[in-house]
């Protein structure tokens, strides 16, 4: 009996080790979005402005980007179609290459990318 108690423990652990491990995404996660519908701009910018903060806080970003706000947003046509490119301007960036941030969303409101070059 002790030999079947141990088996059937040790065969419900193994069970249990199958199973994933639940993880939850970071705040920035409120912006994502399933469907065909596009965003509206005012969803768009918030996002934006939500993802900066979190490359802020990160370190991925110097912190006299915090204060910035979105310069410009635009609709254009992406390498996978109608995406959303949003701007950033810091003329206090560190390194004068830099001065410009830039986010690309899906049309949908997802997020892409970031970078300096707009590319």
């Amino acid at each position: 009996m002790k030999q079947f108690m141990r088996a059937a423990f040790f065969s419900l652990l193994s069970f249990f080790a199958l199973i994933p491990v639940v993880s939850y995404a970071d705040p920035g996660s409120s912006c994502h979005f399933h469907g065909s519908k596009p965003a509206a701009e005012s969803t768009i910018l918030k996002c934006a402005s939500q993802r900066k903060d979190n490359l802020v806080k990160s370190g991925k970003l110097d912190k006299n980007w915090g204060p910035t706000k979105p310069a410009s947003i635009a609709e254009f046509e992406g390498k996978k179609g109608k995406e959303w490119k949003v701007s950033f301007v810091n003329l206090d960036a560190q390194d004068k290459a830099k001065t410009n941030l830039f986010m690309f969303f899906t049309l949908t409101g997802n997020f892409i990318a970031a970078n300096h070059t707009g590319q």
